[in-house]
């Protein structure tokens, strides 16, 4: 799908204000509702727009740490990565993973509720043979940036 400037504006304010409404889009991308909805309808059925969710203060509902992991595997073969990534899925602490090039293999974004219990998750996960021979932990101390929209001009070329 070859995508034009509205689209792109479309796709950057859907980034970061997913529950907009279809009136407010199409004046804030300067169209009018009907066009607005087909352009949306059309990037949606591209696969261009993967979901629509909420950005949750957790900190208003529970107390709980941030953990980056960079984790290393033991073995470096397909099967190794595949039944890793097939474990990973078991965790629900493990809200987000990046497979790695140049150095560590993945690097994990766990939620939990203290530290005490991100060890004995990792604890767990040693146990459970997964493969994980080396982890490094990362605990975050504050949010800085996040939830913004990708970068489109500089991606595009603009």
């Amino acid at each position: 799908m070859r995508l034009d400037d509205r689209d792109i504006a479309i796709l950057k304010v859907l980034s970061t204000e997913g529950r907009i409404t279809k009136t407010a889009l199409a004046a804030r991308v300067g169209l009018s509702p009907t066009p607005a909805w087909e352009r949306l309808r059309k990037l949606q059925a591209a696969g261009l727009i993967e979901s629509y969710r909420a950005e949750i203060a957790l900190k208003k509902i529970a107390p709980h740490v941030t953990v980056f992991m960079a984790a290393e595997l033991a073995d470096h073969t397909g099967p190794s990565f595949r039944a890793f990534e097939a474990a990973l899925q078991r965790y629900d602490e493990v809200v987000a993973c990046w497979a790695l090039g140049g150095g560590y293999d993945y690097l994990l974004q766990i939620v939990t509720r203290d530290i005490d219990a991100y060890q004995r998750l990792v604890d767990a996960m040693l146990d459970a043979r997964i493969g994980l021979a080396r982890y490094f932990t990362y605990v975050v101390t504050k949010p800085v940036k996040g939830g913004g929209a990708p970068p489109f001009d500089i991606l595009l070329g603009r």
